[in-house]
């Protein structure tokens, strides 16, 4: 259809007008039904267009209102999408719950990050294996350790003590330096103490002197707490207790308290009051794990462990992680505080109640490649074990598959380097070498919401160690022999490569790859995004 002259399309025809001419004598239209029908069909003609026109009105209203509404559902869909997302993320990371995820969006900005509770960090040294020929320093039996009254208390010592990773803290005023093995095993924290030392370790720093009054009494409600089942009408003028080990090794000593100094977020030391075990009397293998360390760091979930202790003074958050880089002769860094937790990315599992302080989880299977090793069974987060241990069964089963990976090895029982160790045809220098024709172990959790997967992959270099001869050895050893027969301990080893957060406020633990080269803090939501989140879950 052509446009009018002026550019704009003709109007729109709203009826049809007919006209009967019939011819009468003068050559005019006669007055007839015909003709006066004509000429009311064309009234009714114009009123429909006058209709028209308003109707035209009234439907460009109902578009522009259609519009309108339609922008409205299409930024109220985009924000569903994206509180679905959020929602999508706190139930695939947020482990046991959205309890974590709350916390975070119903904290306070002077929380996030801007006052309030802190966080520190702390370097983590890969140590080597301590040798047979350590020092000992003995003492005489006065002082603290003449007063001794020490029994098995219930405090909790690891199972492995050839220990990794160390970090330094700063003890005492003026502040001393003092190596500690990272221990999330153990509920104290113990340091080599002159009270004076029955049998100690010569460590790389001079003994700890407690000053005078310093030392806890037995009154005192972190003593109770570490000596549960002790009988009433205690004598002693002293908080005594004593650490019995899976090997048999020992540490005796007193609690007492001193500042320490540790490192916060902006790089300002901070003292800090903590109790801790004046260690003057160790026994066993342990002696020998102390060559290049003062003392042990716990980590546990114990209400005496060094994060359990800031976190009842509100210096901290009850949480707490760990990141050792790949490499077995490399470093790390850990954190005390929640700072420093990925906000993305974290496979979560909730930790497993019972009566014992360790960092548990259940665990439905075990398996290497496609061989399933074992089914549901506990596995035990250790950072002061060197080692992992497997159930016997597993064990025997992993063995059994190893041998199976390519004629290439054979079992070499003249190395004694680890239990099994396999020797190939040609030297090895690096698990770099041959981890190609291994397959990786995965503990596989619970699915979460019945959907998505969380495993725990240990892949060939986080469990194979190559000796000195060159052969490739199994650093998985047989949990069995130390009395874990049913459970799996996962030792630095299989832990190295990974940042693993233990959240003692939420009852979970968590992890994510990393280099663990760089520890960054943590940012949190913006503030219209946190408040719309928080009034969605709150």
């Amino acid at each position: 259809m052509a446009a009018s002259p002026e550019g704009k399309p003709p109007p729109r025809l709203h009826g049809v007008v007919m006209i009967a001419l019939p011819e009468g004598d003068d050559g005019w239209p006669s007055s007839s039904p015909a003709g006066e029908a004509a000429v009311a069909f064309l009234d009714r003609a114009g009123a429909a267009d006058a209709d028209a026109d308003a109707d035209a009105a009234w439907w460009g209203e109902e578009e522009r209102w259609r519009t309108a509404f339609s922008l409205r559902r299409a930024a109220g869909a985009v924000l569903a999408l994206a509180a679905l997302a959020v929602a999508g993320y706190f139930c695939l990371y947020a482990g046991a719950g959205t309890g974590a995820a709350l916390r975070f969006l119903s904290a306070p900005a002077e929380e996030q990050g801007q006052g309030g509770r802190a966080s520190f960090l702390l370097p983590l040294y890969s140590k080597a294996r301590a040798g047979a020929g350590a020092g000992v320093v003995t003492g005489a039996s006065d002082g603290a350790a003449q007063n001794s009254t020490a029994a098995a208390l219930p405090l909790r010592g690891n199972v492995f003590l050839d220990r990794q990773y160390y970090t330094s803290i700063s003890v005492g005023n003026p502040p001393r330096p003092y190596f500690l093995d990272v221990d999330t095993g153990s509920d104290l924290t113990w340091i080599q103490c002159d009270a004076p030392c029955t049998n100690c370790a010569k460590g790389p720093h001079p003994l700890y002197k407690p000053a005078q009054g310093h030392i806890f009494p037995p009154s005192n409600s972190l003593c109770q707490e570490i000596r549960g089942n002790q009988k009433p009408g205690d004598t002693s003028k002293q908080c005594d207790y004593e650490i019995a080990y899976a090997d048999r090794s020992s540490s005796m000593g007193v609690l007492a308290t001193d500042n320490i100094q540790l490192i916060a977020e902006d790089g300002q030391r901070e003292s800090l009051d903590i109790a801790f075990g004046c260690a003057y009397d160790q026994k066993g293998e342990l002696l020998n794990s102390l060559a290049n360390t003062d003392g042990i760091l716990g980590l546990s979930s114990a209400a005496i462990s060094l994060p359990a202790q800031l976190a009842s003074q509100g210096i901290i958050s009850n949480a707490f992680g760990h990141c050792m880089t790949t490499d077995p002769s490399g470093d790390g860094y850990m954190f005390l505080g929640d700072d420093y937790i990925p906000r993305w990315g974290v496979t979560w599992v909730p930790l497993r109640s019972g009566p014992d302080d360790t960092y548990s989880v259940e665990v439905e299977e075990v398996n290497h490649g496609d061989q399933q090793l074992r089914k549901l069974t506990r596995v035990i987060f250790d950072s002061g074990s060197t080692y992992t241990y497997f159930p016997r069964e597993a064990y025997i089963n992993l063995i059994a598959a190893l041998k199976d990976v390519s004629t290439r090895f054979v079992q070499d029982d003249s190395d004694k380097t680890l239990p099994f160790c396999m020797k190939a045809d040609s030297p090895v220098r690096s698990v770099d070498d041959v981890k190609q024709l291994f397959k990786s172990l995965t503990l596989q959790f619970r699915k979460r919401l019945f959907i998505f997967p969380r495993t725990f992959t240990i892949n060939p270099e986080d469990y194979l160690i190559i000796s000195d001869k060159g052969n490739v050895c199994l650093g998985v050893l047989d949990g069995s022999e130390i009395g874990y027969g049913s459970a799996i301990v996962l030792g630095d080893v299989s832990l190295r490569g990974k940042l693993v957060v233990y959240d003692n406020d939420e009852n979970q633990i968590g992890w994510i790859q990393s280099d663990c080269t760089n520890p960054r803090k943590q940012s949190g939501f913006p503030f219209f995004l946190r408040k719309a989140l928080h009034n969605q879950f709150l």
